[in-house]
């Protein structure tokens, strides 16, 4: 049976202090939240999501985000319409990593590796402080081909310098809606509308970047019916394999 997690505070981290050289740079954290619209405790943090996105308070630090929706949820009196199985299929993976007794939602992940726990500020804060600190394989993605509007095809060409690996790592794509909104009408949040940012349409592994070798690849997919390039954003993201740490990761807005 899925956990029910607790009711988070919805606060922002504090800002995080750094010398001046490290905060030249900007770091990428992928923070995956699994969440559900058949879940009561998950609209507060899928709102702290959206802060976090919007307001990217950490200086150095490029927060990408990604909601991923579960679908063992789906039962309860309302099916979530952007769940899904192979994202369910994600979270299993990651829970067996953290030897957790089964998925849980809402679940927040810090580049693959960290649980992040809302109502412990100092945890939330000492987690974002260490990834900032970490060096990030660079991920590029671009130049994007003009599209037009109704334009059914993604197409960008991504590179990965993959020089200073030891090891070799996979890398995924995620088509995300930039944001969506619900009237949920049964279960937990009957009556609620809601809303959330960068839902994951789909995810695909595309490839292995191979130790001290660098990754090309040009990426082409069709955009989700009843979508353009401006309702959409393409998450790139290198990780080390069985679902291991987060080793780089790039985000880019077709429509901006």
């Amino acid at each position: 049976m899925r956990m029910r997690g607790l009711i988070f505070l919805l606060v922002i981290p504090a800002i995080v202090t750094r010398s001046q050289d490290q905060s030249a740079r900007t770091v990428p954290v992928l923070i995956e939240l699994f969440t559900s619209e058949g879940c009561s405790s998950c609209p507060p943090v899928d709102s702290w999501l959206q802060q976090i996105d919007s307001s990217q308070p950490i200086p150095g630090v490029q927060a990408i985000v990604l909601s991923e929706h579960v679908d063992y949820w789906d039962h309860e009196g309302w099916k979530d319409p952007y769940s899904s199985s192979a994202l369910t299929e994600r979270q299993s993976i990651y829970a067996r990593l953290f030897r957790l007794d089964s998925p849980y939602t809402p679940q927040l992940i810090m580049n693959g590796g960290t649980e992040l726990h809302l109502n412990d500020p100092h945890q939330v804060q000492t987690a974002i402080e260490k990834s900032a600190t970490e060096t990030m394989i660079p991920v590029h993605i671009g130049p994007m081909d003009a599209a037009s509007p109704g334009s059914p095809s993604l197409r960008v060409h991504i590179e990965i310098d993959g020089q200073s690996m030891t090891h070799n790592a996979d890398v995924y794509a995620a088509i995300a809606r930039d944001h969506a909104e619900s009237q949920v009408l049964h279960g937990e949040n009957g009556g609620r509308r809601l809303k959330h940012t960068a839902v994951v349409q789909e995810l695909r592994k595309i490839g292995k970047l191979e130790r001290q070798h660098n990754f090309n690849y040009d990426f082409d997919a069709k955009i989700p019916s009843g979508l353009e390039p401006r309702d959409i954003r393409l998450i790139v993201f290198v990780q080390e394999p069985g679902q291991g740490k987060i080793l780089g990761a790039a985000m880019i807005r077709p429509g901006t």
